[in-house]
């Protein structure tokens, strides 16, 4: 009986003993877990600021990219695309470009080699070149990451299309101004020293049509100044309209009688069909000096001997005016292009006359007034014509109030001057 009891005794101690140790080992666990939960706490409180610190500059890449008008493109070292923008992804034009070569997606070898070259040598480049047609300018650059182990390129597309045609404007602007400049100006000085060079008194006669020729030549120097200023008032908002009631067959008439003396040179006659009762919304005077260029640009084309056509036609709301001539006419891939500024269709067989600006002041003059202007050909033979429309007028409409100031911004055309 005793030896039971002191075996109960022992395994109770045992026992107690066992589970005191259980409860030391939970309490440990408890606080080891506690401690954990601490560490994973503080880190995942520093990876939240860690966050919210790359957050803004993740943000801030990713929106550049994205709305970046230049085409953007991260390539491996092996030319592979590996991320790309939406103006680079509308560029490529192909819909899965990522880890495609770059040459697979883009035909351009200037290209390829830049990145080939940037990859190899590991510097910054700047080049221009051409891709479908259009003038980029493309930046690259080698990205090293783990200390040069991994090598990416990243390139940047610019494109300068518009920027190429301004630039090449602006050397035909110069060359095409240099030279009517000269021209009259050389011509000028040549009649004077004839009136003064002659062994004998000049004779009336001949001062007088010198005289004339000095006249016509400073005619055309003051209207290519006037063309200069007229397109440069036009194109930044300062020559202001005046829409009136006007009938349409007195513009016609005024813009006759001003080229009337150079169709003369060379015999020709100037022709209009304008109904008397046709109006239309217009400024006169603007309408005037485009119906003029439009004459100017059919005298100088047309044989000698031959006959200028304005005829006007009512279209719905709108009045079509034709200028039509007998001369060659404009080729149909220059149609669009011959509104430009300082663009001749022709200079061999122009003369180079003309600085290419009379068209484009007719654009500018016609869109204002709300209407369009265009070149066709002529479907029964030779010859060209060209056509705009303007607003028919069926009411008074009284001119907007113009302040003090404006009136004398107002344009003021030369009616003394010959288009050239």
């Amino acid at each position: 009986m005793e030896a039971l009891i002191a075996l109960l005794v022992a395994g109770l101690l045992g026992m107690g003993s066992f589970c005191w140790y259980q409860s030391r080992r939970l309490k440990q666990l408890a606080a080891a877990g506690q401690r954990q939960n601490e560490v994973i706490g503080r880190l995942r409180q520093q990876a939240q600021v860690e966050e919210f610190e790359r957050l803004p500059v993740s943000a801030f890449s990713s929106t550049a990219a994205s709305v970046a008008f230049d085409a953007i493109l991260l390539l491996d070292d092996d030319l592979r695309i590996v991320s790309l923008n939406r103006s680079a992804a509308a560029l490529i034009g192909v819909e899965y470009p990522i880890d495609r070569r770059l040459p697979e997606v883009i035909d351009s070898e200037d290209l390829s080699e830049l990145a080939a070259h940037t990859l190899r040598e590991a510097d910054s480049l700047d080049e221009q070149l051409l891709i479908g047609g259009s003038n980029f300018r493309a930046r690259a650059k080698a990205i090293d990451i783990d200390g040069g182990a991994t090598r990416f390129i990243g390139i940047a597309l610019q494109d300068i299309t518009d920027l190429v045609h301004l630039n090449r404007a602006r050397r035909d602007m110069v060359a095409n101004i240099s030279h009517e400049l000269r021209t009259p100006i050389t011509r000028i000085r040549l009649i004077i020293e004839g009136l003064f060079l002659d062994a004998d008194k000049p004779k009336r006669k001949a001062s007088i049509q010198s005289l004339k020729e000095i006249a016509m030549e400073t005619d055309a120097l003051l209207w290519l100044a006037q063309e200069l200023l007229d397109l440069s008032m036009i194109e930044t908002g300062q020559a202001i309209l005046r829409l009136v009631k006007t009938p349409l067959n007195q513009v016609v008439d005024e813009a006759i009688d001003r080229l009337e003396s150079q169709a003369e040179t060379k015999q020709l006659s100037i022709v209009s069909h304008v109904p008397q009762k046709l109006s239309v919304l217009c400024d006169a005077d603007q309408l005037k000096r485009a119906l003029a260029n439009l004459l100017h640009n059919a005298i100088k084309w047309s044989p000698p001997r031959d006959a200028v056509t304005i005829t006007a036609a009512e279209a719905g709301d709108e009045v079509i005016v034709t200028v039509f001539d007998n001369g060659p006419g404009v080729a149909e891939d220059a149609r669009e292009r011959i509104f430009e500024r300082f663009y001749q269709a022709d200079v061999s067989r122009s003369g180079d006359e003309g600085a290419g600006l009379g068209l484009a002041i007719c654009k500018h003059i016609i869109e204002a007034h709300g209407g369009r202007i265009w070149a066709e050909g002529n479907s029964q033979g030779k010859g060209g014509q060209f056509l705009f429309t303007v607003l028919k007028a069926d009411e008074e409409v009284e001119p907007a109030p113009m302040a003090a100031d404006e009136s004398e911004q107002a344009l003021e055309l030369p009616d003394s001057a010959a288009p050239v």
